[in-house]
């Protein structure tokens, strides 16, 4: 059974959901409705923390297919979007800034 989320991580994930979808606004897209990424990167099969999250739209998420969706594809998706750890970085920038 999952943990519950604590205050500050429901906090945090609503600021990120909040930005909109980071692959399409880095294309230039603006609102593009977000759900949570936990990122994967050096994680194994353990999910990161909810403060290794990113938002994307069920398009890059889940949804596009092969290249376009992360869960499709992830390294045709990070040749085309950046890695999931670069775009945590700007996430975090954003809502730090």
């Amino acid at each position: 059974m999952a943990k519950a989320k604590t205050a500050d991580e429901k906090s945090h994930l609503n600021k990120v959901a909040s930005l909109g979808c980071i692959a399409c606004s880095n294309m230039g897209y603006e609102d593009s409705p977000a759900e949570i990424h936990h990122i994967r990167g050096g994680q194994g099969l353990k999910r990161a923390s909810h403060y290794e999250a990113i938002p994307l739209c069920p398009t890059h998420h889940r949804t596009g297919g092969y290249g376009m969706a992360f869960h499709a594809g992830k390294v045709a998706w990070e040749q085309e979007f950046g890695t999931e750890r670069e775009l945590l970085d700007q996430v975090l920038g954003l809502i730090n800034a």
